[in-house]
Formats: C-alpha cells, structure tokens, sequence
C-alpha cells in the first residue's frame, strides 16, 4: 500500500478524483474511461485503480461477470465533495452551449432539458477593456444608454468589480458625473474609450463591502404542506433560509425573488416565500446605500 502521505503529481491527483466521481455518479468505471479521458494507456489506468483502491479501501469492487469497476456498498467519498449542485450545472452549461459534454466528466447522462434563458448580450472585447480596467485601477470613459435618457450619453467611469444580479452583468463602478458608486449593465455600454487616471479608491464603496443577511420564509397563509414543500425546495432549517449578499446586491436579489413587493398582500400560491425581516433589510440597504 503506497504511503498516503506521499504527494502526488497534480495529473494523478485528476484521475483518481475522476474515478472516485464516476464511481459516486454512475455507480461503476471502467479503464476505458481513465484512456479516453486522459488519453492514458491501459497499464496506467489500471495502476491508477490500485492506487485508487489503495488510498480509499473498501470504496472500489471489481465485478468479474460485467468485467468492470464497481462502487462499494461502504463508500465513502475521500476526494471529492458530491455536490447535486454541481451535477445539475453541468447539466445545465451542456444545454446551454457553454460546454460540450465532452469537457465535463460526466458519462452516462439522463434525458434532460431546460427552460431556455433570454441573455443579454455581451461583447467580449468591450468586457476585456473593463477587466483591465479594473486589473490597473484605472478610469474609462463609456457611451452607454440608459433607460431614463433617449440617447446614450458618455460618461467617465472607474470599475472596480463586476455583479450578477441573476439576469444581468453590471460593471461596479465610481462615476465621475454623479460622485457616487453605481451599478452600469455591461450589456449598454456602446463603446470605449480612454480617460484621465483616476484616484477612485474601491475600498470607499460601502455599499460593495458591506453585506445583508436577508431571512426568507414560506408564505404564512400557505398550507401546512405547502409550507413544508416550500422548506424543503429551498433546504430551510426551521422555517428559515438566510440569503448573505452584498448590501448593492441586494435589491437585485429581492427583485429576482419578486420580494420587493408587498409579498404578504400577494396570492401565497403566486408568491410561495416572503422576507421575515424586511424592516431591518431595509434599514441596512439605506445605510449602505
């Protein structure tokens, strides 16, 4: 049995964790997996079984009938965390486009489909400027079109972060014009351009540093197995989900789960969830703001 505390090769350490996730997700792995994968050959993959075997006993079978490499009935994950989070993003990216199933580990997969999501468009040039923009602390001017003005108009601004508000990607930024930090949708930035250097410094941001807890709820006029159901779906203990997100954030993210509205006026079967605490919420967000 090799000496577990023996540091291993980064590339040995990928193919053991990908045995031990086929073995999790699809209950088996073959040597043909790791030579597909890694484009290893036959004797190494099998070495990396042993290895496998040797580092996790009691994790790893071997069915002589099916002529593969089975899970364990005592398995217990030593190198990698299963997440159904995870499994699902691939899932997910895959339909999406933005893998292909060959770039995940994924073997076997279900039949499966989502919801297509409207995006909104994003240059990949014009987010390059912003990145470096924000890599070098410098200030950038921006024809950008907002909803309140008929006609873009060009503003100077200082990035320092990036946000998803679950729909949209901004750029966190100090504008020049309005003396104060503000969220600009990458998407409506038209073009580019150099600026002064700026003095800006991030850390005055309160509003990006400081964080609110928000405490989510199933609607109280739900039934008692509507409210059940609501718990389970969104993993609450005791009733309660506490959101943590940053105080710019979030009123995007009761926006998204349409809390910023009266929610306790609303059809509970409409709006299953509401704030528990939206006095302190709010207090909190106009501190920060």
């Amino acid at each position: 049995m090799p000496d577990q505390n023996v540091e291993l090769s980064w590339s040995v350490e990928q193919r053991l964790e990908f045995i031990e996730f086929r073995l999790f997700w699809e209950g088996k792995v073959r040597r043909a997996d790791l030579v597909d994968e890694f484009g290893i050959s036959v004797p190494q993959a099998s070495a990396d079984i042993q290895r496998y075997d040797a580092l996790a006993p009691g994790n790893i079978e071997y069915d002589a009938s099916a002529k593969t490499y089975v899970i364990a009935a005592a398995f217990k994950p030593l190198l990698f965390k299963p997440s159904a989070r995870r499994y699902l993003n691939y899932l997910r990216s895959i339909a999406d486009g933005v893998l292909r199933a060959e770039e995940v580990w994924l073997g076997w997969m279900p039949s499966f489909d989502v919801v297509p999501l409207v995006r909104r468009k994003l240059d990949a040039s014009k987010l390059r400027r912003v990145l470096e923009a924000i890599r070098h602390c410098s200030s950038m001017k921006i024809e950008y079109q907002s909803m309140r003005r008929p006609e873009p108009t060009t503003r100077q601004i200082s990035p320092h972060a990036l946000g998803f508000d679950g729909f949209r990607w901004h750029a966190r930024a100090w504008c020049h014009a309005r003396r104060e930090f503000r969220d600009f949708v990458l998407a409506r930035v038209i073009s580019i351009s150099k600026a002064p250097p700026s003095d800006i410094d991030p850390k005055h941001d309160f509003a990006w540093h400081h964080y609110i807890v928000h405490r989510i709820g199933p609607h109280p006029k739900l039934a008692a197995g509507a409210r059940k159901a609501i718990e389970l779906d969104y993993g609450m203990k005791d009733g309660i989900l506490e959101i943590r997100t940053r105080a710019c954030l979030s009123f995007y993210l009761l926006r998204h789960l349409r809390l910023d509205l009266a929610s306790l006026e609303l059809d509970p079967a409409q709006q299953q969830i509401v704030l528990l605490n939206a006095a302190e919420v709010e207090r909190q967000a106009q501190k920060h703001a």
